[in-house]
């Protein structure tokens, strides 16, 4: 599990964590059932407090996206199929936003947008092909 720390951003530690996992989930790369890596070890990772982590997790928790089994570890909960499409649609909509806040700023109108996203979709299928 892949999670990166940004203090620059002024965004707490454990809400960057938050994030990152439901975007793993949302994103498919965690699946249902698969285990996050016990608190210490991110913490480790991270270079961050293990409160800081346990923080997130309980969060997570809260959530419903990953569940607590004692003495076993932190896993992907089964109901996190129900907020996956509600979490893609947060971490689009953000990234929509800071798209258009751009081309504003730069002054590129909507359509020329649109344009680019077409564009750039075709050349991805391309690679994919």
């Amino acid at each position: 599990m892949q999670i990166h720390i940004s203090e620059s951003e002024g965004i707490p530690i454990y809400q960057q964590i938050v994030s990152q996992v439901r975007y793993l989930i949302a994103a498919g790369r965690l699946q249902t059932g698969d285990e996050l890596p016990p608190i210490r070890v991110l913490a480790e990772q991270l270079t961050v407090n293990p409160n800081t982590v346990a923080r997130a997790y309980l969060e997570l928790e809260h959530a419903g996206i990953v569940t607590k089994r004692h003495g076993s570890g932190t896993y992907v909960s089964e109901a996190r199929n129900a907020v996956t499409q509600r979490e893609k649609t947060k971490i689009l909509t953000k990234r929509v936003d800071a798209l258009l806040t751009e081309a504003r700023q730069l002054d590129v109108e909507l359509s020329e947008v649109i344009k680019l996203l077409h564009e750039r979709d075709a050349a991805m299928d391309e690679v994919a092909k």
